[in-house]
Protein backbone atom coordinates (compact mmCIF):
# COMPACT_ATOMS: atom_id res chain seq x y z
CA UNK A 1 0.00 0.00 0.00
CA UNK A 2 0.96 3.98 -0.14
CA UNK A 3 1.97 5.46 2.58
CA UNK A 4 -1.20 7.20 3.82
CA UNK A 5 -1.28 11.02 4.56
CA UNK A 6 -1.34 10.68 8.78
CA UNK A 7 -1.11 14.75 9.38
CA UNK A 8 -4.10 17.39 9.13
CA UNK A 9 -0.98 19.65 8.63
CA UNK A 10 1.12 19.52 5.75
CA UNK A 11 4.57 21.39 4.75
CA UNK A 12 5.60 20.29 1.21
CA UNK A 13 9.16 21.06 1.07
CA UNK A 14 12.05 21.49 -1.38
CA UNK A 15 15.77 22.50 -1.17
CA UNK A 16 18.29 23.81 -3.17
CA UNK A 17 22.05 22.71 -2.72
CA UNK A 18 25.86 23.42 -3.83
CA UNK A 19 26.07 20.00 -5.16
CA UNK A 20 25.42 16.32 -4.79
CA UNK A 21 26.47 14.86 -2.18
CA UNK A 22 26.40 16.40 1.54
CA UNK A 23 29.63 13.89 2.67
CA UNK A 24 31.63 15.82 0.03
CA UNK A 25 30.84 19.57 1.91
CA UNK A 26 28.49 20.17 -0.15
CA UNK A 27 25.45 22.46 1.55
CA UNK A 28 22.04 23.77 1.24
CA UNK A 29 21.72 27.64 -0.05
CA UNK A 30 17.55 27.47 -0.03
CA UNK A 31 14.52 26.02 1.63
CA UNK A 32 11.12 26.68 0.29
CA UNK A 33 8.20 25.06 1.95
CA UNK A 34 4.49 25.79 1.83
CA UNK A 35 1.89 24.89 4.21
CA UNK A 36 -1.69 23.04 3.68
CA UNK A 37 -4.25 22.33 6.37
CA UNK A 38 -7.08 19.86 5.57
CA UNK A 39 -5.45 19.72 2.25
CA UNK A 40 -5.70 23.58 1.24
CA UNK A 41 -2.99 25.81 0.89
CA UNK A 42 -3.01 28.38 3.86
CA UNK A 43 -0.47 30.68 2.42
CA UNK A 44 1.85 30.30 5.08
CA UNK A 45 5.22 29.87 3.59
CA UNK A 46 8.77 29.30 5.16
CA UNK A 47 11.49 30.77 2.49
CA UNK A 48 15.24 31.32 3.11
CA UNK A 49 18.06 32.19 1.11
CA UNK A 50 21.60 30.62 2.86
CA UNK A 51 25.06 31.13 3.05
CA UNK A 52 26.84 28.28 2.55
CA UNK A 53 30.50 29.39 2.75
CA UNK A 54 31.86 27.21 -0.17
CA UNK A 55 31.93 27.84 -3.78
CA UNK A 56 28.97 26.30 -5.89
CA UNK A 57 29.18 23.31 -8.37
CA UNK A 58 29.11 24.44 -11.95
CA UNK A 59 26.24 22.24 -12.43
CA UNK A 60 24.41 22.82 -9.63
CA UNK A 61 24.44 26.53 -10.42
CA UNK A 62 23.32 25.55 -13.87
CA UNK A 63 20.06 24.01 -12.61
CA UNK A 64 19.37 26.71 -9.92
CA UNK A 65 21.22 30.12 -11.49
CA UNK A 66 21.73 30.82 -7.22
CA UNK A 67 25.68 32.19 -7.33
CA UNK A 68 27.99 32.37 -4.50
CA UNK A 69 28.13 36.31 -5.12
CA UNK A 70 24.32 36.73 -4.62
CA UNK A 71 24.50 34.42 -1.42
CA UNK A 72 27.47 36.37 0.25
CA UNK A 73 24.96 38.35 2.53
CA UNK A 74 22.49 35.90 3.38
CA UNK A 75 22.17 34.70 7.16
CA UNK A 76 24.25 30.98 7.73
CA UNK A 77 22.15 28.01 8.64
CA UNK A 78 22.63 28.33 12.23
CA UNK A 79 21.16 31.52 11.84
CA UNK A 80 17.56 30.17 10.42
CA UNK A 81 17.18 26.78 11.96
CA UNK A 82 15.11 27.66 14.99
CA UNK A 83 12.45 29.36 12.74
CA UNK A 84 12.76 26.56 10.30
CA UNK A 85 12.44 23.45 13.08
CA UNK A 86 9.23 25.76 14.54
CA UNK A 87 7.88 25.68 11.04
CA UNK A 88 8.05 21.62 10.11
CA UNK A 89 7.32 20.79 13.35
CA UNK A 90 4.17 18.57 13.75
CA UNK A 91 3.86 18.31 10.59
CA UNK A 92 3.83 15.79 7.32
CA UNK A 93 6.70 16.90 5.25
CA UNK A 94 5.70 16.13 1.37
CA UNK A 95 9.00 15.91 -0.53
CA UNK A 96 9.75 14.75 -3.83
CA UNK A 97 13.16 12.65 -3.62
CA UNK A 98 13.09 12.80 0.30
CA UNK A 99 16.21 11.19 0.83
CA UNK A 100 18.17 13.97 -1.13
CA UNK A 101 16.73 17.04 0.61
CA UNK A 102 16.44 15.02 4.19
CA UNK A 103 19.84 13.78 3.78
CA UNK A 104 20.89 17.26 3.45
CA UNK A 105 18.99 18.71 5.52
CA UNK A 106 20.37 16.21 8.34
CA UNK A 107 23.94 16.46 7.42
CA UNK A 108 23.13 20.32 8.65
CA UNK A 109 21.82 19.48 11.81
CA UNK A 110 24.95 17.63 12.47
CA UNK A 111 26.97 20.40 11.55
CA UNK A 112 25.72 22.62 14.34
CA UNK A 113 27.32 22.98 17.56
CA UNK A 114 24.04 23.06 19.77
CA UNK A 115 22.73 19.61 18.22
CA UNK A 116 19.62 19.46 17.31
CA UNK A 117 18.69 16.13 16.15
CA UNK A 118 17.10 15.04 13.06
CA UNK A 119 14.23 15.76 10.74
CA UNK A 120 12.56 12.65 11.53
CA UNK A 121 12.62 14.15 15.26
CA UNK A 122 10.16 16.95 14.15
CA UNK A 123 8.26 15.07 11.09
CA UNK A 124 6.68 12.51 9.51
CA UNK A 125 8.01 12.47 5.77
CA UNK A 126 5.70 11.80 2.62
CA UNK A 127 8.34 10.66 -0.51
CA UNK A 128 6.29 11.62 -3.82
CA UNK A 129 8.43 10.06 -5.72
CA UNK A 130 8.43 7.17 -4.11
CA UNK A 131 4.54 7.58 -4.34
CA UNK A 132 4.57 8.30 -7.68
CA UNK A 133 6.84 4.98 -8.75
CA UNK A 134 4.28 2.69 -6.87
CA UNK A 135 1.43 4.85 -8.65
CA UNK A 136 3.00 4.85 -12.50
CA UNK A 137 4.85 2.15 -12.40
CA UNK A 138 7.39 2.23 -15.28
CA UNK A 139 6.96 5.38 -15.67
CA UNK A 140 8.96 8.42 -15.60
CA UNK A 141 8.06 10.34 -12.29
CA UNK A 142 10.33 13.39 -12.48
CA UNK A 143 8.45 16.42 -11.10
CA UNK A 144 8.36 17.89 -14.62
CA UNK A 145 6.60 14.47 -15.82
CA UNK A 146 4.09 14.70 -13.44
CA UNK A 147 3.43 18.36 -14.13
CA UNK A 148 2.66 16.74 -17.58
CA UNK A 149 0.57 13.73 -16.43
CA UNK A 150 -2.15 16.09 -14.16
CA UNK A 151 -1.64 19.29 -16.53
CA UNK A 152 -0.28 21.69 -14.47
CA UNK A 153 1.33 24.50 -15.82
CA UNK A 154 4.90 25.01 -14.98
CA UNK A 155 6.11 27.00 -18.42
CA UNK A 156 7.37 29.41 -16.30
CA UNK A 157 10.35 27.36 -14.26
CA UNK A 158 13.01 27.98 -16.37
CA UNK A 159 15.27 27.49 -13.26
CA UNK A 160 14.75 25.32 -10.26
CA UNK A 161 14.23 27.24 -6.80
CA UNK A 162 13.33 25.70 -3.99
CA UNK A 163 9.54 27.98 -3.14
CA UNK A 164 8.66 27.92 -6.68
CA UNK A 165 9.38 23.33 -6.96
CA UNK A 166 7.38 23.58 -3.63
CA UNK A 167 4.38 25.14 -4.96
CA UNK A 168 4.33 23.07 -7.72
CA UNK A 169 4.62 20.27 -6.03
CA UNK A 170 1.57 21.26 -3.93
CA UNK A 171 -0.69 21.10 -6.78
CA UNK A 172 0.73 17.39 -7.84
CA UNK A 173 0.37 16.21 -4.61
CA UNK A 174 -3.08 17.27 -4.58
CA UNK A 175 -3.94 15.55 -7.46
CA UNK A 176 -2.23 12.66 -7.64
CA UNK A 177 -3.42 11.52 -3.51
CA UNK A 178 -7.05 12.52 -4.95
CA UNK A 179 -7.33 15.96 -5.29
CA UNK A 180 -9.33 18.83 -4.25
CA UNK A 181 -12.75 20.64 -5.00
CA UNK A 182 -10.82 23.17 -6.63
CA UNK A 183 -6.78 24.30 -6.25
CA UNK A 184 -7.56 27.35 -5.68
CA UNK A 185 -10.62 26.84 -2.69
CA UNK A 186 -10.57 29.52 -0.70
CA UNK A 187 -11.41 26.96 2.14
CA UNK A 188 -14.99 28.83 2.69
CA UNK A 189 -18.25 26.29 2.35
CA UNK A 190 -20.50 26.79 -0.35
CA UNK A 191 -23.67 27.74 0.56
CA UNK A 192 -26.94 25.86 0.65
CA UNK A 193 -28.17 27.18 -2.71
CA UNK A 194 -24.90 26.65 -4.31
CA UNK A 195 -25.06 25.17 -7.88
CA UNK A 196 -29.12 25.26 -7.68
CA UNK A 197 -30.40 26.37 -11.53
CA UNK A 198 -33.93 28.16 -11.42
CA UNK A 199 -36.64 25.57 -12.81
CA UNK A 200 -39.08 26.76 -15.06
CA UNK A 201 -42.40 26.62 -13.52
CA UNK A 202 -44.31 23.36 -14.08
CA UNK A 203 -40.85 21.69 -14.08
CA UNK A 204 -41.70 19.08 -11.41
CA UNK A 205 -45.08 18.87 -12.76
CA UNK A 206 -44.65 17.75 -15.86
CA UNK A 207 -41.25 15.95 -15.65
CA UNK A 208 -41.36 12.17 -16.38
CA UNK A 209 -40.12 9.94 -14.05
CA UNK A 210 -37.07 8.54 -14.51
CA UNK A 211 -36.15 5.28 -14.74
CA UNK A 212 -33.92 3.28 -12.09
CA UNK A 213 -31.64 1.10 -13.63
CA UNK A 214 -29.78 -1.28 -11.44
CA UNK A 215 -26.93 -3.06 -12.13
CA UNK A 216 -26.88 -7.21 -12.60
CA UNK A 217 -24.66 -9.33 -10.53
CA UNK A 218 -22.30 -10.13 -13.34
CA UNK A 219 -21.79 -6.86 -13.51
CA UNK A 220 -20.99 -5.81 -9.80
CA UNK A 221 -18.70 -9.00 -10.49
CA UNK A 222 -16.88 -7.67 -13.69
CA UNK A 223 -16.54 -3.82 -11.80
CA UNK A 224 -14.89 -5.69 -8.69
CA UNK A 225 -12.19 -7.34 -10.67
CA UNK A 226 -11.55 -4.08 -12.74
CA UNK A 227 -11.03 -2.51 -9.46
CA UNK A 228 -8.55 -5.16 -7.88
CA UNK A 229 -6.85 -5.14 -11.52
CA UNK A 230 -6.02 -1.79 -10.91
CA UNK A 231 -4.46 -1.67 -7.44
CA UNK A 232 -2.63 -4.64 -7.74
CA UNK A 233 -1.40 -2.85 -11.73
CA UNK A 234 -0.66 0.78 -9.89
CA UNK A 235 -0.52 0.02 -6.05
CA UNK A 236 -3.22 1.65 -5.07
CA UNK A 237 -7.33 2.70 -6.43
CA UNK A 238 -8.93 5.30 -4.65
CA UNK A 239 -12.18 3.07 -5.20
CA UNK A 240 -10.81 0.40 -2.94
CA UNK A 241 -10.24 2.71 -0.43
Amino acid sequence: MLSPIVSNRVVVLDTETTGLNPQDGHRIIEIGCVEMINRRLTGNRFHVYINPEREIDEGALEVHGISKEFLEDKPRFADIVNDFIAFIKGAELVIHNAPFDVGFINHEFFLLADKVGTVEDYSTILDTLAYARKKHPGQRNSLDALCKRYSIDNSHRDLHGALLDAEILADVFLLMTGGQFSLLDDGEPASKDAGKLDKPKGFEKNRPKLPVIYCTGQELTEHQQRLEQIEKESGYCLWQQ
